[in-house]
């Protein structure tokens, strides 16, 4: 017979945002895609053996900016992730899907 698994703290915390905010789920899956296309972005620089600082110098920023970008699942805005691509050698194209099938689509893919 298979045990079901009590919640723990982080489903405790889902399901109390969501009491609160039923489109929290699909916030969460947001910054989930978010935080994929950025540790994408990091381990590219990294296949490179780029140092954040040489990346921040091609984005005219500092490190700390290419360190918290990395880091953190920050709302970043598009024209900063674009100018962090660029500085690999790499464009960002977007892909409109269907929501309701989008959540078995692959949220990144390096080409």
């Amino acid at each position: 017979m298979r045990q079901v698994a009590k919640p723990d703290f982080l489903d405790e915390m889902i399901a109390k945002r969501t009491e609160r905010n039923p489109q929290f789920p699909e916030l969460l899956d947001a910054a989930r895609r978010r935080r994929e296309l950025l540790r994408a972005l990091a381990e590219q620089r990294e296949e490179q053996a780029r140092s954040q600082t040489a990346v921040a110098a091609a984005m005219q920023t500092s490190q700390s900016a290419v360190a918290r970008l990395e880091s953190t699942a920050s709302d970043a805005k598009i024209s900063t992730v674009d100018r962090y691509a660029a500085s690999l050698g790499y464009v960002v194209q977007y892909h409109l899907i269907p929501a309701e099938t989008g959540s078995g689509a692959p949220s990144v893919v390096v080409h």
